[in-house]
């Protein structure tokens, strides 16, 4: 009976947590299976969009390729000559999207031309949604509805709590 009551408990307690929670837009983790014979071109429509703060992790094989930031000539190009940044230690290379900009990465083993190259254009994160207006009464009673959930679970708790 004990564990049914705490089990009880527990749900309630995550629903009201959840139902207090707000909407926020953040930021992602990103994974590049970094490869030979990728069109990337293709992946970065399919993985898009993004935005400043994402993180974009290259997964490869040490040893067989590696993630240069280059500047847009250098990627046309291919040429890793004035690169801004070579990473080229490990299995696993970790990119902030720190700037709304565009990044241009190549791989400089010679794989480039056959399209390891990635661009990512990255923008700002969009602002969260606007609060529904007071005067949608449907908006107004998905938010009484909100409080009364909230209520309930937390007097339902109480009453649990005074059986245990």
């Amino acid at each position: 009976m004990e564990r049914r009551v705490a089990a009880w408990a527990a749900v309630l307690v995550a629903l009201a947590v959840c139902a207090a929670l707000p909407a926020t837009t953040t930021a992602n983790k990103i994974s590049v299976n970094w490869m030979p014979n990728t069109n990337y071109t293709v992946w970065e429509q399919t993985h898009g969009p993004f935005y400043k703060g994402d993180w974009l992790v290259f997964y490869y094989t040490s040893g067989q390729a590696d993630v240069v930031e280059v500047n847009e000539s250098g990627y046309n190009r291919c040429d890793a000559t004035n690169a801004i940044y070579n990473y080229s230690k490990g299995r696993s290379f970790a990119f902030e999207l720190n700037e709304t900009k565009t990044y241009y990465f190549i791989c400089s083993f010679g794989y480039c031309p056959g399209g390891m190259k990635l661009a990512i254009k990255s923008q700002k994160l969009p602002p969260p949604s606007p609060p529904p207006s007071a005067h949608d009464k449907s908006a107004a009673l998905a938010r009484a509805h909100a409080g009364v959930v909230l209520y309930a679970a937390v007097a339902a708790l109480a009453a649990l709590l005074r059986m245990v």
